[in-house]
């Protein structure tokens, strides 16, 4: 028999009342939700750094998947959109992105007909893929030649041990010429992704390789026609790229893009470790005014308090990062009245797929019903985990609900 699907919402947190609002348990909790201001303020704050470093901005659009994000980007000045996949190029595209930087290698026949298909329904959008093998590049040409496309591309830089990428100057200058001499392909610039490098201060294996690149960049100049693309940076080095590449050679119009990514909601777990070594070794991001700011929270429910010392909450790993610690509680409710929360009376200590474990100080007083609101870390494994997420005002009126495209 046909299994025959009947839904009576769109996805896990649907509001059920009109208007709503979280806090009166409107939607179905838990909910994902990003804080409007914070948000406007975090979009507006990364393309100021980069206008006034006079670098490009192309926010990774992998981390929230989020047309509508999308769209606010683009209008705030991005110069494009980053994404990892044939797929997410789709949904960037669909969305009204008019510049697509697929920093990642396109491979196999569905996904190259994907991006050939792409290329003739929005011919006015400027798409472009990484390449790293001269197997890649004969096969890309030969699919695209014989639709009579041109297929921009990026030269990819990698390092050893590290992802994709080629591996030493020889072995890209060797593929750039190839490139060039290829039907169908077109080489714009070079690309690479320093946050690869890890360590107990990998901040000079990572200088070092950015002047690496933009040594290369001169040697690989002749063979790109017009502007040259140098592309880097994700949300933690974007200062120290800016700080060397606009320091170093480059070739004559030369385009520099940074590509950070989860600034856009931020966390109060691993980018806000990484956002404070920013501010405090960047001068023009302490000029600039302002910060980034946590955006995205996770509401849920205490649905159990089965002993002394113990409560359960109704999310779970299906429903939020837990790869870069823990979400943790930061503010508490109970009938829509916010309450008392102590530091470190409340903490989150375990997380199974539906239920997360909580902690309770001696003085805490935690009740079946209560909602708890969550910081994250890593806002990427939080999105993935949506269907849709809720824009809310600062009283947690839901204000418009974002579809993702995961």
């Amino acid at each position: 028999m046909k299994y025959q699907s009947i839904s009576l919402v769109a996805h896990k947190s649907a509001p059920l009342f009109t208007p709503t609002n979280i806090l009166n348990e409107d939607v179905c909790l838990p909910a994902a939700v990003i804080k409007k201001k914070a948000l406007d303020n975090n979009i507006h704050w990364m393309q100021r750094y980069a206008d006034t470093r006079g670098v490009s901005l192309a926010p990774h659009g992998k981390t929230t998947m989020t047309p509508w994000i999308f769209q606010q980007q683009q209008q705030a000045g991005a110069w494009a959109i980053g994404v990892g996949s044939a797929w997410q190029a789709n949904v960037a595209m669909a969305s009204g992105i008019q510049r697509v930087l697929m920093v990642n290698q396109l491979v196999g026949k569905a996904n190259m007909q994907l991006i050939a298909d792409l290329k003739a329904h929005y011919p006015q959008v400027d798409y472009l893929c990484c390449v790293d093998s001269l197997d890649n590049a004969r096969t890309l040409s030969a699919f695209f030649a014989a639709k009579n496309q041109t297929l921009d591309v990026l030269l990819e830089l990698g390092v050893p041990g590290g992802r994709c990428g080629c591996r030493t100057t020889e072995q890209a200058l060797a593929l750039g010429e190839q490139i060039s001499q290829l039907p169908a392909l077109r080489l714009r610039g070079l690309e690479l992704y320093e946050g690869v490098l890890h360590g107990e201060d990998p901040q000079p294996k990572v200088e070092a390789l950015l002047r690496d690149a933009a040594a290369l960049a001169c040697q690989l100049e002749r063979y790109v026609e017009g502007e040259f693309i140098l592309t880097g940076a994700g949300s933690v080095w974007y200062d120290v790229v800016c700080n060397v590449w606009l320091a170093e050679k480059k070739p004559a119009h030369c385009r520099v893009v940074i590509r950070p990514g989860c600034y856009i909601t931020h966390d109060e777990g691993i980018y806000l470790e990484a956002q404070d070594a920013i501010i405090a070794r960047d001068q023009t991001a302490c000029d600039l005014g302002g910060d980034l700011v946590s955006a995205l929270e996770l509401v849920a429910m205490v649905q159990s308090v089965p002993e002394d010392g113990r409560a359960i909450v109704n999310f779970g790993k299906r429903d939020s990062a837990f790869d870069a610690g823990l979400p943790q509680p930061v503010v508490h409710y109970r009938a829509g009245k916010m309450l008392d929360l102590k530091e470190k009376s409340i903490e989150t200590t375990g997380i199974m797929d539906q239920h997360a474990m909580l902690k309770l100080a001696p003085d805490a007083e935690v009740k079946v019903g209560d909602i708890l609101v969550f910081s994250t870390s890593h806002p990427c494994l939080t999105f993935d985990k949506w269907k849709a997420l809720l824009l809310v005002d600062d009283n947690y009126n839901v204000l418009e609900t974002l579809e993702t495209g995961f």
